[in-house]
């Protein structure tokens, strides 16, 4: 009976833990003092909060761009962005400021010319009719590889998003 009974617990239990959770993601606006947003990605769920905060949830797996901007009296105290994937229940992550649980950071720039140089090769990339949620892991970290050591990360052009796309596709 005891065995019986454990089984069934475990049973009820077990959809709960394979079931992947989406990863949240807390942003705020206070105009000219605290500037949390997405610059890019496809938001499964959202939840206001009031109305400076509000709460998007992304699907696991899917990629998103997390900007963060704070001042001070006297400037710009934090410029921040990090290009991050959503990960499934149980996998390792990073830890990240207003990211629940965390996420795979594929790149992560800090200082306002670094962020100011991602947003430009994100607007190139979108400006080729590539959507940025779609494009390789391995390019962002290329690109944060690059602008950490001070090179010029490589343009990400059609043709090696097209073979980033069928090497996606056949599961290699």
């Amino acid at each position: 009976m005891i065995g019986v009974a454990d089984t069934s617990v475990r049973s009820s239990l077990l959809p709960a833990i394979t079931t992947d959770a989406p990863t949240h993601v807390e942003l705020t606006w206070i105009e000219n003092k605290i500037e949390f947003w997405i610059r890019f990605g496809r938001e499964a769920a959202e939840q206001i909060l009031d109305r400076r905060r509000r709460v998007v949830s992304f699907a696991p797996d899917s990629v998103f761009a997390f900007v963060r901007w704070t001042s001070n009296d006297y400037g710009t105290a934090l410029s921040r962005l990090d290009i991050v994937r959503a990960v499934r229940t149980g996998e390792r992550c990073q830890t990240l400021p207003f990211v629940r649980p965390g996420g795979d950071i594929l790149l992560r720039a800090d200082g306002w010319p670094k962020v100011e140089r991602v947003l430009q090769l994100i607007d190139a990339i979108e400006a080729r009719d590539i959507d940025a949620t779609d494009v390789s892991p391995d390019h962002w970290r290329h690109v944060h590889n690059r602008l950490t050591v001070g090179e010029a990360p490589r343009a990400y052009d059609m043709q090696q998003h097209r073979a980033f796309l069928l090497r996606r596709e056949i599961g290699a």
